[in-house]
């Protein structure tokens, strides 16, 4: 029998997750294409603003900067949440890794009990530590000329660029489906943020198990008291 999809994101996170992506495309499209050299020759987005790469670059870093602080302030209950998902550790991890390769080809991965899985927990911490300090010393960047702290800062921001794009570029590989072991798990931010059962069970055994739990356990009350006037009718003289 089919149940209803499961709500992977709240609509709230889904919005930060699309603000981010949306903001961090062109910021690494146009940190590239300076890197390439062609500071003199704007690139496709940069052109259709009549504005240098640069600029759009800079943007772009400020506006991830106002994102990761709306993240802290506004949304700081799922701030929260996201740390300490991110950087738990269970027993079975060790395993999960183990048969990670087969898994993310045959689906077969081993059980975790996180909302993300290990291999998201890593991902995680890659990508939002990578970020931020793109953000950082990118935006230090900019109030500096020249010197020993600028030569420094734009050491750590090429290679952290470097370091965290490979592994960005890793993160929509899986999210986009291309390993069978992991289609369909877009749906987590998108249309809805609702994933299939059966999708929920593969990739987050634990995290499906206990939102299945409290699904039931919601109903309960619903069928008590459906149940109730029959019981009641039932016990009464004359009925």
């Amino acid at each position: 029998m089919a149940t209803e999809p499961l709500v992977r994101h709240s609509r709230r996170a889904r919005w930060l997750h699309a603000a981010v992506y949306l903001t961090t495309i062109p910021l690494l499209w146009t940190g590239w294409w300076l890197l390439a050299g062609e500071e003199g020759n704007p690139s496709l987005l940069p052109r259709a603003f009549g504005v240098a790469d640069i600029r759009v670059h800079v943007w772009a870093g400020r506006a991830l900067a106002i994102l990761a602080l709306a993240a802290v302030t506004i949304g700081w209950r799922g701030t929260r949440t996201f740390l300490r998902e991110t950087f738990r550790r269970d027993p079975g991890d060790a395993r999960w890794w183990a048969r990670w390769p087969a898994g993310a080809l045959t689906g077969r991965f081993a059980r975790h009990e996180g909302h993300f899985d290990p291999g998201q927990r890593l991902a995680n911490v890659a990508i939002a530590g990578g970020l931020a300090v793109l953000t950082g010393t990118g935006i230090a960047l900019t109030f500096l000329h020249g010197g020993r702290l600028f030569a420094w800062l734009a050491k750590v921001h090429l290679w952290t660029a470097v370091l965290v794009t490979p592994v960005i570029l890793g993160h929509v590989l899986v999210s986009v489906g291309v390993l069978p072991g992991y289609r369909q798990v877009w749906r987590a931010m998108h249309l809805g943020g609702r994933v299939p059962e059966a999708v929920a069970r593969r990739v987050w055994p634990g995290w499906a198990e206990r939102e299945l739990s409290a699904r039931a356990r919601a109903e309960v009350p619903e069928s008590s008291s459906d149940e109730s006037p029959t019981r009641t009718g039932a016990a009464s003289p004359g009925a």
